[in-house]
């Protein structure tokens, strides 16, 4: 049974259908990854598939953060609604910010997201398990995919193309998320990025 406002943690249960209900009632919703880091997201559900959720999510600074793309599989608890969610929405209401979700974004498996992620947005950011099961972040631009994994074309902190392409496998993959503030920034002042050569078919117009 959910209870309004209270965490709820999960063990055998899935958070499937409490993240559906939140998904169909349009609530703010909290979520925790446990085994990846000790903070939580808050934010809007645009979408959950079989292996897949996508969030809209509300930064510390009460404004848009970016769109997350999750694992189902790595959430160990979810508040529904945020237990600050009047307070949230107002604020956002006052910035004039309002969530503008994607609809049938496809969330089966990690494939779909990558290939759905590089028709959406210029670059992405890719967190990559680690051995201390920790995430680490890349960002960059698609440019290509393959039967394992997929190529991207990295954007350094200092805002610099690298010119030696990037391979993920998709096993490692654990977030993907777009039109992050942060991300955005990077490319601006990056600029138009040197073209490289990378092996693998294309994804159609990211060439």
């Amino acid at each position: 049974m959910t209870i309004m406002g209270k965490v709820l943690k999960f063990e055998s249960e899935s958070p499937r259908p409490k993240l559906r209900g939140a998904l169909q009632r349009g609530e703010l919703v909290r979520v925790w990854r446990g085994g990846l880091e000790d903070g939580s997201f808050c934010g809007y559900l645009a979408g959950i598939g079989k292996e897949w959720l996508l969030m809209w999510v509300v930064g510390d600074q009460i404004s848009f953060d970016g769109l997350y793309a999750m694992r189902l599989a790595d959430i160990s608890e979810v508040e529904v609604p945020d237990s600050h969610a009047v307070f949230i929405e107002k604020a956002l209401a006052i910035r004039n910010i309002h969530p503008r979700l994607p609809r049938n974004f496809p969330l089966d498996d990690i494939n779909q997201v990558v290939r759905a992620t590089a028709e959406y947005a210029a670059v992405m950011c890719v967190h990559v398990d680690t051995e201390d099961e920790h995430e680490v972040c890349y960002i960059g631009r698609p440019l290509g995919i393959e039967e394992d994994g997929f190529t991207l074309q990295e954007i350094t902190p200092d805002a610099e193309w690298l010119r030696e392409p990037s391979f993920f496998g998709w096993d490692e993959i654990s977030t993907v998320s777009f039109d992050e503030p942060y991300a955005q920034v990077l490319l601006d002042v990056a600029g138009q990025p040197p073209r490289i050569d990378f092996a693998g078919s294309g994804f159609g117009s990211v060439q």
